[in-house]
């Protein structure tokens, strides 16, 4: 991973399973869209957001209570010109004990700030991320996106 790679770091007072499982909640944190399996290795999840974006993931490393990676397998962005710029590119969550805290490390590995999207996707990343799965780690809610009607 280089420097430029989006990383949001978040420190609870819960343990690593209770994060890991909050992470895995992929419904509870980021939107209640998300169709297919987010919890086991090789599953496959569908992100839906609107008409504005869309992508496709693959649990490629899950190590329970420690870590979590998803490979982006399509990506689609209704504003942007170069639908290319997640495609391989890999989501991690690390997971580790610091200070009598649990700390989680997102880090999104090839969203980098030459991007177009890296303005929103890092924006987006960090509402998500310090907000919905902090809350939903933390007081069992979060604020995915909603159903769409």
């Amino acid at each position: 991973m280089t420097d430029h790679d989006l990383t949001i770091t978040i420190s609870v007072d819960k343990t690593s399973k209770e994060a890991y499982d909050a992470i895995n909640n992929v419904r509870g944190w980021w939107s209640e869209e998300v169709k297919g399996g987010t919890e086991k290795l090789n599953d496959e999840f569908i992100y839906k957001a609107r008409d504005l974006h869309r992508c496709t993931m693959k649990l490629t490393e899950v190590i329970p209570n420690q870590k979590v990676v998803w490979l982006v397998l399509d990506n689609y962005f209704s504003f942007t010109k170069d639908q290319t710029e997640w495609k391989g590119t890999k989501v991690i969550f690390e997971i580790s004990e610091q200070d009598d805290k649990t700390q989680i490390r997102f880090t999104h590995q090839g969203l980098v700030p030459p991007h177009e999207c890296y303005e929103v996707c890092s924006n987006a990343w960090a509402g998500y991320i310090t907000g919905s799965l902090y809350n939903l780690i933390t007081t069992g809610k979060g604020e995915p996106n909603p159903k769409e009607s």
